[in-house]
């Protein structure tokens, strides 16, 4: 079990010496904030998911490792989204001809990318939900306004009678995540119909998101301790687009 971290311990460079571990002592690690919120859903904080994202917030993290734990942490949040949709009974018949009672899924789903930072998940959800549908919208800051705007979108058609995943690994302020499910909302689609699905939240931003949109569910990898002066989440982990399609 992971163990929220209570205070840094000193290193050698303020004339500490190295300090050694029991053998039956865990190590301690940070992890997420917890919320309040019914509709917000946290993945558990279990030892693999804490290494997978102490490894893409560590800065000496090259691109090659980056996309590779991304895209693990990244399907560990598809696997629980898809738990939170709903199913129906649904009987087979096995190959030795025995009846088995199981379910299937009640309805179409789509997954849709806020570009470009979301565009990182989609092979995540393609590799979960053969032929799922992608729709993509992209938002980005008016520079008068300092406000979300929308420059492009493009849904599948039937979109409104879908389940739809919406897709951001980063969730700051929640400006975007607002004005995208704003727009999926103004498509016919149910609040009730849409997850979204990122990395790493701001409590703030999580708080406000909750409270407006109180019947979409959020799952979540972790809730980081806050936001800085610029907006930034802290820790954090950089420009996620940047680190996974460039750096």
């Amino acid at each position: 079990m992971v163990h929220e971290q209570k205070s840094p311990a000193p290193s050698p460079a303020q004339g500490v010496g190295p300090t050694y571990r029991r053998e039956d002592e865990k190590p301690t690690a940070t992890v997420s904030k917890e919320v309040s919120y019914e509709n917000v859903h946290i993945l558990p904080q279990t030892p693999q998911l804490i290494a997978l994202l102490t490894m893409i917030r560590d800065k000496r993290t090259d691109r090659a490792d980056f996309i590779f734990y991304s895209n693990r942490i990244i399907r560990l949040l598809v696997e629980e989204g898809l738990n939170h949709l709903p199913v129906v009974e649904h009987s087979v018949t096995t190959p030795v001809n025995r009846a088995y009672l199981g379910v299937r899924f009640e309805g179409k789903i789509c997954g849709v990318s806020i570009m470009r930072a979301g565009e990182a998940m989609e092979q995540g959800l393609r590799d979960c939900c053969r032929s799922v549908r992608i729709g993509k919208i992209l938002i980005q800051r008016d520079e008068e306004t300092c406000q979300p705007k929308l420059f492009y979108d493009k849904l599948p058609t039937d979109i409104a009678k879908r389940w739809v995943l919406l897709l951001d690994p980063m969730f700051a302020t929640g400006g975007s995540a607002t004005l995208a499910v704003e727009i999926l909302k103004a498509k016919g689609v149910p609040e009730d119909h849409i997850l979204f699905l990122n990395l790493i939240a701001s409590p703030s931003g999580v708080t406000d998101f909750a409270e407006r949109f109180p019947k979409l569910r959020v799952v979540t990898a972790f809730i980081d301790q806050g936001l800085d002066e610029k907006k930034y989440i802290t820790p954090g982990l950089g420009d996620f687009g940047d680190r996974y399609y460039t750096l």
